[in-house]
């Protein structure tokens, strides 16, 4: 048990300190933000209401209807035969009221073995009206994105188990329009999902029962993405790496609460440092492409770029420690009932400074189940800010029973 202790409390301490430590100057300039970008990052948002209220983590957490995004390994742990769930999110509610996130997941055990599973996620940017280069109004459009994905897990023991998952992206951002004097397209990709998850009962004196879980999902492993006719200009898939514990601790018959962790890193090149001149204009090389000062090119392939994301951030390990997300979460079920949730989703102020707490709720009776979800940025406006989040979950093997 101290070992266990001592994990969860090191790793935290770690990263934060390093996420603490002083930020460096690059080409004269102080280094305050070099925020990694990709495309189609509606893939990385979490989906749900559960996993919401505790900080937007569930690597390990317990298994549910919902765990393809987190981790589609933990299906061949559920104690359920078949079941499914519906999510939804408002996106800048205090802005806009057409922009949300809809999500759509389930699974079938096939044996006590192994599942099946299958999620769409589904991304509305609302109503957005196009103009000329003279202002004069083209349209009006919708534009939206969506993956739908479906995935096998199997248990290879009694405590380890492993998944993968195939998913075809689509993003549809400008109807077909003329974007600065380049026609555009609808952007298209495939990618897959790779995941393990392991757990195992742990004894402790005080407790009715205890379990330790841990899982690791290496998700969005795909091509690039383009949205122009020629496909010169293609861009990274939100690739991530997302691992972490989960301590279940059963008080009593009634009483259980869940303490868990997760740590993500996209896998994808940090943006480089060009270099200038005295009058602040890029430096070309003799290709006319401009100089890097610090760091790597980004200008690789996935694969590449998954591997130097290690090690290409222009001001070297310190700021490549920064580049880790950590969140913390916790979960209290009374009688398997009603939960009560909370986290906290911590990113450094260099790579995009969210900082947040979240809120939320949960219900199980018989058939389906409720969750609720609410956010409260800490440094700075979050989409999901001041937004009620909901997901309802259906069991089959209730229906039955009913």
């Amino acid at each position: 048990m101290k070992r266990l202790f001592l994990f969860l409390s090191g790793t935290l301490v770690f990263f934060s300190w390093a996420m603490a430590q002083n930020v460096d100057e690059w080409n004269g300039q102080q280094a305050t933000q070099n925020t990694i970008t990709t495309a189609v990052p509606f893939l990385n948002i979490g989906p749900d209401a559960r996993s919401g209220g505790m900080g937007e983590l569930g690597a390990a957490t317990e298994p549910d209807a919902m765990s393809q995004h987190w981790n589609p390994a933990k299906y061949p742990f559920i104690d359920k035969q078949m079941g499914f769930s519906v999510s939804y999110s408002p996106w800048l509610r205090k802005l806009v009221n057409d922009i949300n996130l809809a999500y759509l997941s389930g699974y079938a055990k096939i044996d006590d073995r192994s599942a099946v599973s299958a999620s769409l996620k589904f991304f509305s940017l609302g109503d957005i009206t196009f103009t000329d280069e003279f202002g004069t109004v083209i349209g009006n459009f919708r534009p939206s994105e969506f993956a739908v994905d479906g995935g096998y897990s199997r248990k290879f023991s009694d405590k380890l188990s492993g998944a993968v998952v195939g998913r075809f992206i689509y993003s549809n951002l400008t109807q077909g329009q003329t974007v600065q004097g380049q026609s555009t397209k609808p952007g298209t990709s495939v990618a897959a999902d790779i995941a393990m998850y392991y757990t195992n009962e742990i004894e402790v004196n005080w407790l009715e029962s205890s379990e330790f879980s841990f899982g690791v999902n290496l998700s969005n492993l795909g091509a690039k993405i383009s949205y122009s006719n020629d496909d010169t200009d293609r861009d990274f898939i939100p690739t991530n790496l997302r691992f972490g514990p989960s301590w279940l601790m059963n008080i009593d018959e009634y009483n259980s609460i869940r303490l868990s962790m997760d740590i993500n890193k996209l896998l994808v090149p940090t943006p480089p440092i060009y270099a200038v001149d005295s009058t602040g204009q890029p430096i070309l090389d003799d290709a006319g492409n401009p100089q890097i000062y610090k760091g790597k090119d980004p200008d690789v392939s996935p694969v590449q770029g998954m591997i130097q994301s290690w090690y290409d951030a222009p001001d070297g390990f310190s700021e490549e420690i920064k580049e880790f997300i950590w969140v913390v979460g916790a979960e209290y079920w009374y009688d398997k009932q009603f939960a009560i949730r909370a986290g906290y989703f911590h990113e450094s102020e260099m790579k995009g400074n969210r900082k947040f707490f979240t809120l939320g709720a949960g219900l199980r009776y018989n058939v389906f189940g409720l969750d609720f979800s609410y956010l409260i940025p800490t440094a700075q406006q979050n989409p999901l800010q001041n937004t009620l989040r909901f997901t309802l979950t259906f069991d089959f093997d209730g229906f039955q029973n009913q």
